[in-house]
């Protein structure tokens, strides 16, 4: 998988809802109502990334879920695994 150029994540991230770009990471934070409904999402989210065997690295604090995603196989870069994940989880993130 090869990493994208910043003008390609730049035009994906147009696309994507609250996703920023920073050390060579996309990242968002969501807000829950509660603690229930962001570990429901992370597992829901869990699920989409394993069919996708691409795995988020994300943490998570009563009613917020940090998420950054990075291609370990491409060094650590952005790549379009780390795009396609990205729009799961805002559909995701819709559906709540």
């Amino acid at each position: 998988m090869e990493p994208l150029k910043r003008d390609q994540i730049d035009n994906e991230l147009k696309q994507l809802d609250g996703w920023s770009f920073r050390d060579d990471k996309l990242h968002r934070e969501l807000k829950f109502g509660d603690f229930r409904q962001a570990m429901a999402f992370m597992v829901r989210v869990g699920f989409e990334a394993e069919d996708l065997v691409h795995h988020p690295e994300w943490s998570n604090v009563y009613n917020t879920v940090s998420i950054s995603l990075s291609t370990h196989d491409a060094g650590g870069k952005v790549t379009q695994k780390d795009i396609k994940l990205a729009k799961a989880i805002d559909k995701i993130y819709k559906e709540k």
